[in-house]
This record gives C-alpha cells, sequence and structure tokens, in this order.
C-alpha cells in the first residue's frame, strides 16, 4: 500500500513560524471545498450554517481517506489533513473583529490521486451514513494561491487582528501588495485547546 504524507511534503506551507512573516509560493493543490456566509449578527462558533458545513468537509474527507484505504487496486493511505478556511466580504473592507458580513470557503487538502468519480462515490457513501443538504454543497478542485506571506497566529481567534498588522507592515516595508482573500488553516481544535495556545496558519496573496 502506498503511504502519502502531505504534512511531510508540504511541510513548508504547513509549519510556519510564529516569529517572522515569511514568503512562500503555494502550488495548485488539490482540495475538498464548501461554500458559505456567517449570518448577520453571528459568528463562525454559534453559525449553525458554519457547523452543518465543517461537519459535512470533515465527514466528506475521512470517508474518502477509508474509500482510498480500502480500494482493491493500487490502495493509498494518507493522513486528514488540517481544516482550512478562505474568508472576504463581498462589500467594503474585510475586518476580523466583524463577522457577522463574512463569506467563506471551507476547505480540507487530498492528494493528487484523489479524483472526481473517487471523491463522487466517497459523497455517495456519506449520504447513505450521515446525510445532510450541506453534502451536495461539497466540491473537489484544485486552487492555486500563488506567491503569498504567512506566519504562525498563536493565541484566541479574537486576537488575530495583532498577527495581521505584522503581515500588512511586513508587505509596506517589502514592497508588496496584499490581494485576493484572508487564509486561515487551523491547526488546533477550539473546542479543546487551551484559546490562549490555539495555532493558526495566517496566509495571504501577494503582488
Amino acid at each position: 500500500m502506498e503511504k502519502i504524507d502531505l504534512k511531510i511534503q508540504f511541510k513548508f506551507l504547513y509549519a510556519a513560524s510564529a516569529k517572522k512573516v515569511e514568503v512562500v509560493d503555494v502550488p495548485a493543490l488539490n482540495f475538498i471545498m464548501i461554500d458559505g456566509a456567517i449570518e448577520p449578527g453571528s459568528s463562525p462558533g454559534i453559525s449553525p450554517l458554519f457547523q452543518e458545513n465543517i461537519q459535512a468537509l470533515y465527514g466528506a474527507a475521512y470517508t474518502l481517506k477509508f474509500k482510498m484505504k480500502l480500494r482493491p487496486e493500487t490502495p493509498v493511505d494518507y493522513p486528514v489533513m488540517a481544516s482550512e478556511g478562505l474568508w472576504w466580504v463581498e462589500d467594503g473592507q474585510f475586518d476580523i473583529s466583524k463577522p457577522g458580513n463574512w463569506k467563506y470557503t471551507l476547505m480540507i487538502m487530498q492528494p493528487d490521486c484523489v479524483n472526481v468519480e473517487d471523491f463522487q462515490e466517497a459523497l455517495t457513501q456519506l449520504r447513505k451514513k450521515k446525510p445532510t443538504p450541506a453534502i451536495d454543497r461539497l466540491r473537489l478542485e484544485r486552487f492555486h494561491e500563488g506567491t503569498s506571506l504567512q506566519i504562525l497566529h498563536v493565541g484566541p481567534y479574537s486576537t488575530e487582528h495583532e498577527t495581521i498588522i505584522r503581515m500588512e507592515a511586513f508587505a509596506g516595508e517589502s514592497g508588496y501588495t496584499l490581494h485576493g482573500k484572508h487564509h486561515e488553516i487551523y491547526l488546533g481544535n477550539p473546542l479543546r485547546a487551551d484559546p490562549a495556545k490555539l495555532k493558526t496558519i495566517l496566509r495571504h496573496p501577494i503582488r
């Protein structure tokens, strides 16, 4: 059985430093994705749609992992990667302290050997085990972020703006312009971890 460890293969993308902002070149990668929006007056932690979407995302990721491991020909084993989120607003400027108008894409990276047929078969299995409308919103898509800044934020999500300011300052000093969507990679579980010790990689594309 082939074994793939995406955490090792893409260590430069998933082991960021908290001490300094780094420039990384993010290649085109394979992701399970699902889109949504935070309801006015709500936040990711209490949004019903967000919870439904994240559960469907992880359900698909684990169902697909075990399907790939147990397939009769060319089985492959790999760890489920951390969940990630792209965040933006359609009107105005993105503000980390005002989540009531955020749009998002939640995603989990997949090995390149996972194709659309594998993905659709996994969704069929998932519908039988845990049917939910969110399953129909899932998709498999390649995403090429390109040249980006990233840094590890340690602490609660509410203090991310302090780390974002560091990224913006670095961009200005280095002659870069931020563009595209705010990107978060969730290395910790907010339901279990001490908020002060939560680890989140913050990434943003640059020109």
